[in-house]
């Protein structure tokens, strides 16, 4: 039998309405927590993801190659995590984000819209916001141990070194030679 145009919207709405419960043996308070722990990180994993590329792409001055290919490098990275993290969400039972609009709602990690920034302001601003994700992963990680979800706390801890290398990099770039060169 050949269900009719309203049947199929009334069952496509239903279906849209459906929740989508992941079977987790956490509870709902834990899977509320470590989503919402989450959700921010990759909030500001896009935000700096962009930021990033926004400042690769708008490199200029005498070290243009050398900051262009770190800040691709480092934009990589920071894509990188973000699947994992929407899959860690979906995982534990929770929903992640669904737009630009959501990001921009959750992100914590301020844009830059200037014309024009500095190159050194850029590998400065870039080096304090990574400092400031790591603080937020080190929160995450701590919701994470609360509710003993030990696969996110793990990831987390990757995630972690990997920012905090870039930290690195971003500071000892922009550190001031001395007459020596170094």
């Amino acid at each position: 039998m050949k269900e009719s145009n309203g049947t199929k919207i009334s069952n496509m709405k239903r279906r849209q309405a459906a929740p989508l419960n992941t079977p987790t043996d956490l509870k709902p308070t834990a899977t509320k927590d470590i989503s919402a722990a989450l959700n921010g990180i990759l909030a500001d994993a896009f935000a700096l993801y962009l930021k990033t590329k926004n400042f690769h792409w708008h490199m200029s001055g005498p070290h243009f190659r050398d900051y262009h290919l770190l800040l691709d490098e480092q934009a990589d990275q920071i894509f990188a995590m973000t699947d994992p993290i929407a899959e860690r969400v979906r995982k534990v039972g929770g929903t992640t984000l669904r737009s630009i609009g959501h990001i921009a709602r959750t992100q914590r990690v301020l844009d830059n819209d200037a014309e024009y920034v500095e190159p050194e302001d850029m590998l400065a601003e870039l080096r304090e916001d990574n400092t400031t994700l790591t603080t937020r992963l080190r929160e995450a990680h701590n919701v994470c141990e609360e509710h003993r979800d030990i696969a996110s706390a793990s990831m987390i801890e990757v995630w972690i070194d990997e920012t905090e290398r870039r930290t690195w990099f971003l500071f000892e770039v922009c550190r001031q030679s001395d007459s020596s060169g170094h």
